[in-house]
């Protein structure tokens, strides 16, 4: 049985439509720099799970598509070069710090399901984005999935 996961982005950085303009559009999910995230990536989010494309610091957060997981967790090539903004020097190839995954675009919405309506709905209360607002990789259960998605129709 799959899970389930929000994955936080800003759209003006990597979006969904930037995944679905990736080749065949699978793309890396990369940059995670928060221990609980990382866990969560290395530890639990595994091929076939479903995910949520959250838009975050924009005009209107929310929820702006679903991808799955095409590639279980590996670690963040960002993390060795020291060039890229995610380096980290105490990382080594040997005992690496930070991991991502691959996901393959699955759907754009028409509109975003905002963060406005989402908190609004009473069977969506306990979603850890509304508790751990601030996570960029966080689990969501079936049940949210589901509804989610209706609320896209």
């Amino acid at each position: 049985m799959a899970n389930y996961w929000l994955f936080k982005s800003e759209p003006d950085e990597y979006g969904i439509e930037d995944l679905r303009k990736e080749r065949d559009g699978v793309g890396r999910w990369n940059g995670i720099r928060n221990y609980q995230a990382r866990n969560f990536l290395r530890d639990e989010v595994v091929v076939g799970d479903g995910v949520l494309i959250y838009h975050s610091q924009c005009k209107v957060p929310g929820v702006a598509g679903t991808a799955k997981v095409v590639k279980a967790a590996y670690p963040d090539p960002a993390q060795f070069d020291s060039a890229s903004d995610y380096f980290d020097p105490k990382a080594t190839r040997e005992t690496p710090r930070w991991f991502c995954v691959d996901i393959q675009f699955d759907s754009a919405f028409d509109e975003v399901v905002p963060l406005k309506a989402i908190k609004q709905q009473e069977p969506l209360g306990e979603m850890v984005l509304l508790k751990q607002g601030r996570l960029s990789i966080q689990p969501v259960t079936a049940k949210e999935w589901k509804y989610i998605l209706k609320m896209t129709s």
